[in-house]
């Protein structure tokens, strides 16, 4: 066998142990140093084992003392201390609850809990997952020498690249709990179960894993227990697989959708992904690409029907299952994504359909409320006061000759995808406007905001950015009263001011 340990280190004694003591050992004379002692100090514990399996772990405990020296496996060395903060403590978490299988040990180090879990419950499928080639070796002639059938080595380190289904993870955990479940997305299953045996502390890193990872797990369990006879405090921590792995994903994907596999800019697809960037090339292949986790998946459950792709660096971040139809998979080279990941989110990008906007006909009249007029030109600031929109109940939009396109990508980043849940419409130039409107207009010379009376419909027009409102427009306008330091707000924040005081008295008719 390739990498084995060598047998020179030899002696029943770990570096650092010391001959018992009669009558001054934890667990009784030095004769209660063997496989009966173990299986006393077990038994004590709830957990009992047959003569066959004592037999296992004691050679288990054989060689763990006999390697030590030389791999550093682990700073316990009393007998008593390695029988219960490493075997017992390793076999608990299959007293505590029912273990899923196969069960993936990642970063088992020395085989724990792995080998002693194997070892007191045999019905399971134990994966070992080591990466380094010494301890690699030492767990192979372990497995080897106990002939424990459904245990293997995995002689590598696990991240969202290890792709074999498993039904359960487990270890005892350096690591805190967010990237440890990042780096088990590749391979345990919907519904499987993530493990986590951890110091008696941890509610941070709790809250962190749920608020970061909620969307593909939940919290199932979190239980205080005790080594016992010591005291020595643990916390066991599960969560629950709520979304498909990666490979899951990934197969349910390349059935459902149409893939596109893209590795050159000279590809045809990508310069077309790469147009919709910009304002003229939306309007001419009436799509646009949303960014930002939260939208992408709030626009995927809502909008399903304006879904039109999923773009990815490679093949390991699929689709979610979402009824969409016709939907194209886009599996991108790294350097190709990042062209079109602008902000630099790193999760999937979402193409969406955006059709030509319908022309607003100002001769049918307002409908009731707001409709809101906007000249802006600077996309962020078209965003921003789309969201605002749709969070004060605005009966349309209306982007006028001068603004920038709604769909434009850092339009849509800033309003969140609001762009959607709202009816959009082309008006004429800021100039153009027709007469008559019952316009309320925005500027810096106009009265106090405060004392207007909103009338039931009526369009609402904040100035551009910068020149503010033509001429022929300023003389009935409002302003917000602000302190002396600054010229004025920026064009999107008052709207949003003004939109919020119309929203307020609107639904409450005592305050008009």
């Amino acid at each position: 066998m390739k990498g084995k340990p060598g047998a020179h280190a030899s002696g029943n004694r770990a570096r650092g142990d010391k001959p018992a003591r009669r009558g001054r050992s934890l667990s009784g004379p030095a004769e209660a140093h063997g496989p009966d002692g173990m299986a006393l100090i077990v038994k004590a514990a709830g957990i009992s084992l047959e003569p066959l399996q004592i037999q296992q772990l004691w050679r288990y405990h054989e060689l763990l003392r006999q390697f030590n020296i030389d791999l550093n496996l682990t700073r316990i060395h009393s007998f008593d201390g390695m029988v219960r903060k490493l075997y017992l403590d390793s076999m608990l978490p299959g007293k505590l609850m029912k273990l899923p299988s196969p069960l993936l040990d990642v970063g088992t180090g020395a085989g724990m809990p792995g080998i002693p879990l194997k070892i007191a419950f045999p019905h399971l499928d134990v994966w070992l997952a080591e990466s380094r080639g010494k301890r690699v070796a030492f767990l192979e002639r372990v497995v080897d020498e106990l002939g424990l059938t459904g245990l293997r080595v995995v002689g590598r380190g696990i991240s969202e690249s290890f792709q074999q289904p498993v039904a359960g993870v487990i270890t005892r955990a350096v690591e805190a709990l967010s990237p440890s479940l990042e780096r088990i997305r590749g391979c345990l299953s919907r519904g499987g179960l993530a493990v986590f045996m951890k110091g008696p502390r941890g509610s941070g890193e709790i809250d962190e894993a749920v608020r970061r990872w909620g969307h593909e797990y939940r919290l199932i369990q979190d239980l205080p227990y005790a080594v016992p006879n010591t005291p020595f405090e643990r916390r066991l921590i599960v969560f629950e697989r709520i979304r498909e792995s990666i490979a899951e994903g990934r197969a349910r994907a390349m059935k459902a959708y149409q893939v596109r596999k893209i590795e050159s800019a000279q590809n045809e697809i990508f310069k077309s992904l790469k147009r919709v960037l910009q304002s003229r090339g939306i309007r001419k292949e009436g799509k646009a690409i949303l960014s930002g986790r939260k939208p992408v998946e709030e626009t995927l459950m809502d909008f399903p029907e304006r879904c039109l792709g999923w773009i990815t660096p490679g093949e390991n971040q699929p689709p979610p299952a979402v009824d969409m139809s016709p939907f194209t998979w886009f599996q991108l080279a790294d350097s190709l994504f990042q062209e079109l990941d602008l902000f630099g989110t790193g999760f999937p990008l979402l193409l969406v359909d955006a059709p030509p906007l319908l022309a607003w006909d100002a001769s049918m009249g307002l409908p009731a409320g707001c409709s809101l007029l906007v000249p802006f030109q600077d996309p962020e600031n078209v965003g921003a006061v789309i969201r605002s929109a749709v969070a004060f109940g605005v009966t349309q939009v209306i982007l006028l000759a001068e603004s920038a396109h709604p769909f434009h990508p850092k339009a849509l980043r800033a309003s969140g995808g609001a762009a959607l849940r709202v009816p959009l419409l082309q008006g004429p130039s800021i100039h153009d406007l027709p007469p008559n409107l019952p316009l309320v207009a925005l500027s810096t010379e106009g009265r106090d905001v405060e004392s207007f009376s909103f009338p039931d419909r009526f369009v609402l027009l904040p100035g551009v950015e910068g020149p503010g409102l033509p001429g022929a427009l300023r003389n009935e306008t409002l302003a917000i009263p602000i302190q002396g330091g600054v010229e004025s707000l920026n064009a999107a924040t008052a709207a949003a001011i003004v939109l919020y005081l119309w929203s307020r008295r609107h639904s409450e008719p005592s305050l008009k």
